[in-house]
């Protein structure tokens, strides 16, 4: 690890000055680290060893973060505020060069096959820190290699740091065959094989990592680490958009549902206990204060009997909110509690009923696949009929809207031009106590194109929930107290 004093940033204001600047680099990425947590993190890096690289980032990572799905944000900021080098670094392993006979030792192009041969070795070999130590020199000798020329006006080009064009020289993936043939001995057995497969795998995917990670790193010190951690930063799960989230981000959301219903339960429990007392109870008091001369010493209060509200969820499960729908619904499930009852509705052209596949105990993995193959949802063509779903809901589900119901609708409200159908909604509304409209797409999107977002706005309250801490406010207001 670089020395502290090499730090980039630490020479103005010093290892003190640094730490608050990556403080402040957590907080733009929603990291919520206060006065404490920077002081503790202050006093971490007072009785750690400093060049111990991985010591310093588990140190840190302890004192400075309270909440689960901020590990990764973390680490990229780490990596970029505390490099585990400067420049191309010191290293053990030297690149092998072809011979052109037009410049000096360790000048010409780059042996590719050569280096792949040393890859090879290191991957068969399972050495970890020497992989790092080739990555690093990999990057710096394959961006340099493109440097070699002039540049503009006779001055010598910028390095071109790309992990994509190292990564393509290298081919990792395409070495596996051969290592594994390296390493097959006579009698091996089909399982032993395996694991030695699954090993070389996971040691390549390893070293990709590691490329990128130096790509990223030599990238900061040329364009500036604030710049890079804007567009490389992962973001934390619940900052996620559901309409663009990808599968493994839509995989880490569904993880983060019970720890979030939880968050939201505790605060709910807090609301209900800081308004556990009903209206002043005016007779009640003036009893009580004729021990005291008339003076009302201790106010009497009605006794307030909050009931639990039914739930009533309709929800827009076609491609394009599907993912929005399924977390919401996976939520909704884990909150039931807080509900007397919960019916769930899908739709996409046509409204059905699932209720039973959400019950308590019931399998929520692939729960959306079973909602589309099962439910009787299309009619047509199978796009979005906001529409029609909502007169057929008012034609055979019409009972399930009560005075005692709050209904939640799901969904981006793009019609595909068709019918919206404001009336029907008008009606669903009057018939429920409490209605409300989760839309998981940005505001400023609403009304454009297909979207009649504007149009039920208006008869309906609609709220913007494109990630999931944006879903949470909004629930956590919703809930009953």
């Amino acid at each position: 690890m670089t020395a502290p004093s090499e730090v980039p940033g630490t020479a103005e204001h010093g290892l003190p000055g640094h730490l608050v600047d990556f403080v402040s680099a957590l907080r733009r990425h929603h990291v919520a680290v206060g006065p404490g947590e920077t002081v503790d993190a202050a006093q971490v890096l007072g009785a750690l060893d400093l060049l111990e690289r991985e010591h310093l980032r588990e140190g840190l990572a302890a004192a400075l973060l309270r909440r689960s799905g901020q590990r990764d944000t973390f680490d990229a900021l780490f990596d970029l505020w505390f490099p585990p080098a400067l420049g191309a670094g010191a290293s053990e392993v030297d690149v092998p060069r072809v011979d052109d006979g037009e410049g000096g030792p360790g000048e010409g192009p780059v042996d590719v096959d050569a280096l792949r041969e040393i890859l090879a070795e290191l991957l068969r070999d399972g050495d970890e820190e020497t992989l790092r130590e080739l990555s690093r020199a990999a990057v710096d000798a394959i961006g340099n290699s493109g440097a070699a020329g002039q540049g503009v006006r006779g001055q010598m080009a910028k390095p071109n740091w790309s992990a994509y064009q190292a990564l393509n020289a290298l081919s990792p993936d395409t070495l596996l065959a051969q290592i594994l043939d390296g390493l097959r001995q006579q009698g091996d057995s089909d399982f032993v094989s395996e694991v030695r497969r699954r090993e070389i795998r996971d040691r390549i995917a390893r070293f990709r990592d590691m490329i990128r990670d130096e790509v990223r790193r030599r990238t900061a010190e040329q364009r500036g680490r604030e710049q890079v951690a804007r567009s490389t930063t992962p973001k934390q799960p619940d900052r996620v958009d559901f309409l663009s989230a990808n599968a493994v981000q839509l995989a880490e959301l569904r993880r983060t549902v019970h720890p979030l219903a939880r968050r939201l339960a505790s605060r709910l429990s807090v609301r209900r206990k800081r308004a556990n007392r009903g209206q002043l109870d005016l007779r009640r008091t003036l009893r009580r204060s004729m021990s005291t001369g008339g003076v009302p010493m201790d106010p009497a209060y009605r006794t307030r009997r909050p009931g639990r509200p039914e739930l009533v969820v309709l929800c827009d499960v076609s491609g394009s909110v599907a993912g929005f729908s399924h977390f919401t619904l996976l939520l909704v499930q884990a909150l039931r509690e807080q509900f007397s009852k919960v019916r769930v509705f899908a739709f996409v052209e046509r409204t059905d009923e699932v209720t039973h596949l959400f019950e308590p105990g019931a399998e929520l993995s692939g729960v959306m696949q079973r909602v589309l193959r099962e439910a009787r949802l299309t009619a047509f063509d199978g796009h979005s009929d906001y529409g029609g779903a909502f007169g057929d809901f008012l034609e055979h589900y019409s009972e399930a809207l009560t005075p005692k119901t709050s209904l939640l609708m799901l969904g981006d409200g793009r019609t595909n031009y068709r019918d919206p159908n404001l009336g029907a909604l008008q009606r669903m509304r009057d018939r429920a106590r409490h209605a409300h409209w989760l839309n998981p797409e940005p505001e400023r999107m609403w009304g454009s194109g297909d979207s009649a977002a504007r149009r039920y706005g208006e008869v309906l309250p609609m709220h913007e929930c494109r990630t999931a801490a944006q879903l949470a406010d909004v629930v956590e207001a919703l809930l009953p107290v």
